[in-house]
C-alpha cells in the first residue's frame, strides 16, 4: 500500500486526547461536547430488543478489527483513528449511518449524504439482526477502513494516474 506523504503522516501520527474528556482524535483541538456519559443512557426507556441489536451490530463490528465506543449526547460513535460508523437508538429500532469513501448503492441505505468526493454519509434502520448479512458486513469493513483513513490512498506506482488536463486555445 502507498500512500501520500503528507496521508501516510497523517494516518501514523498519534491521535490528540481532548485534556478535558480524554476523547482521541486524528485532528488537534477537534471540536466535540465533553459530555461524560454512560452507553446504558441510550437504552433507557426503549424495548429490549434494541439492546440486543446494538450487541449483534458490536458483534460484527468487533470481527473487522478493534474500535472506539464513544457515548454521546444523542448517538453511540463507533471510532478507529475517525469515528466511521454512529447508532442512534430509538424505540423499537436503532438508527444509524456509516462513512463511506465512495456512494454505496444498495437496499439497506434509505438516504445518501455525499459531503466531499470521499467522504459519503449512508443512512440506515436497524430493525433486525437479519439485516446484519454479508452484504451489510461488507458495506460495515468499507466503513472501517474509512476510520483508519485508508482511503488516502494514492495511484499504486505504474498504474495510470488521472491527471487534469489543460487545452489551450489560440
Amino acid at each position: 500500500m502507498h500512500l501520500p506523504q503528507q496521508a501516510r503522516r497523517a494516518r501514523e501520527a498519534a491521535l490528540w486526547k481532548c485534556p478535558d474528556c480524554g476523547r482521541a482524535f486524528a485532528n488537534r483541538n477537534q471540536s466535540h461536547a465533553c459530555a461524560p456519559l454512560d452507553l446504558q443512557h441510550h437504552f433507557r426507556g426503549r424495548d429490549p430488543a434494541v439492546l440486543g441489536l446494538y450487541r449483534a451490530f458490536l458483534e460484527v463490528l468487533r470481527g473487522i478489527g478493534p474500535v472506539t465506543v464513544l457515548a454521546e449526547k444523542t448517538r453511540i460513535a463507533f471510532q478507529a483513528r475517525i469515528s466511521f460508523a454512529q447508532l442512534a437508538p430509538r424505540r423499537h429500532h436503532l438508527s444509524g449511518h456509516l462513512l463511506l469513501a465512495r456512494v454505496a448503492r444498495s437496499a439497506k441505505f434509505h438516504r445518501i449524504d455525499s459531503l466531499s468526493p470521499r467522504n459519503h454519509v449512508h443512512h440506515f434502520r436497524l430493525e433486525s439482526a437479519q439485516f446484519l448479512d454479508r452484504e451489510f458486513a461488507a458495506l460495515l469493513r468499507a466503513a472501517y477502513a474509512v476510520g483508519n483513513q485508508e482511503h488516502l490512498r494514492s495511484v499504486r506506482p505504474g498504474s495510470p494516474r488521472r491527471t487534469r488536463t489543460r487545452v489551450r486555445t489560440r
